[in-house]
Formats: structure tokens, sequence, C-alpha cells
């Protein structure tokens, strides 16, 4: 079953070039981990996965890491 769209936007209109590691970050703020945890999870530093995620919130033309989360599900970027 395919998500519903916002405004009839279709997963290739929303597709920025996230890379890997963005992806990574993005989609454990999805899960609801804090920069901290994300940061142990992944062996890197908090500071470091806020550059990540402050980097995909660019891409994304967002101002939270809520809504990258939202816009990254909505536009197949990132899966559950």
């Amino acid at each position: 079953m395919e998500r519903p769209r916002i405004n009839g936007a279709s997963r290739t209109e929303i597709s920025p070039d996230l890379s890997s590691r963005e992806r990574e970050c993005i989609l454990w703020v999805a899960r609801g981990k804090s920069s901290w945890d994300i940061g142990h999870i992944l062996g890197i530093s908090d500071n470091t996965v806020n550059f990540h995620i402050k980097n995909a919130m660019r891409k994304l033309e967002v101002s939270s890491r809520t809504v990258a989360a939202v816009k990254a599900l909505n536009s197949g970027i990132i899966e559950l």
C-alpha cells in the first residue's frame, strides 16, 4: 500500500541526494532517538550526528529534524 502524498507530490519530485550517513541519522530520528543516542548507536559523536542531520535538513529544505524525518518517510528516502 502506498503512502498518501502531501499536495500530490510523488516520490521522484522530492528526492534529494542524501548521503548514506544522512539517511541513517534521519532514520534514527524517525525512530525517536536523540543525537546522543544516535551517536552511540553509530559510534560517532553527537556533534557529528547533528552535522549530518543539519545537512539532511538543508537538502530536504526543512527547518526541523522532525519535519525532515517525516518528509524523508513520505518521499521514500527512508522506511521504518
